[in-house]
């Protein structure tokens, strides 16, 4: 069986709901998929190598990633240097501004662990509409078929 992590960070609730979405696309494979959804406080190296794929959830602090995020991939960075490698990963942004910063610093941490973006990143600016929920949702479902069926 293949595993899934979703590790998100929540101030306001609408990451939090975000990745409620993901993670109940995710579920939708649970035959294939083993899934843990995590807040970024919670999660850990042994969370991390658990993963056969990876979706992070970020609200957009001061243009950049939250600190809880960032401070998961700080804890995981070094241990788990070289063990991840190729590790499928995709994001998802609850953005005040244009989610480009939080994006940017992901990707830039990602080329540092030499993990695959496997989709574009999902940025949900101001509000959550349902269309939000609903891509959110479809991003999950799509990174737990990618595993599940080794098509990432």
């Amino acid at each position: 069986m293949k595993h899934l992590l979703i590790v998100y960070s929540t101030q306001t609730g609408r990451t939090r709901q975000l990745a409620d979405a993901a993670c109940q696309g995710a579920a939708e494979l649970a035959d294939e998929v083993e899934l843990r959804c995590l807040r970024a406080g919670e999660a850990d190296l042994d969370d991390l190598l658990w993963a056969h794929g990876l979706l992070i959830g970020s609200p957009e602090n001061f243009g950049y990633l939250s600190g809880a995020v960032k401070d998961f991939l700080d804890r995981t960075y070094y241990p788990a240097e070289g063990k991840t490698v190729g590790l499928p990963y995709a994001m998802f942004v609850s953005a005040g501004n244009d989610g480009s910063g939080a994006v940017r610093a992901l990707e830039r941490i990602a080329s540092g662990y030499q993990w695959k973006r496997v989709a574009e990143p999902l940025i949900c600016k101001g509000e959550l509409e349902s269309d939000s929920l609903a891509a959110a949702r479809e991003l999950g479902q799509t990174l737990a078929a990618g595993i599940a069926f080794s098509v990432f």
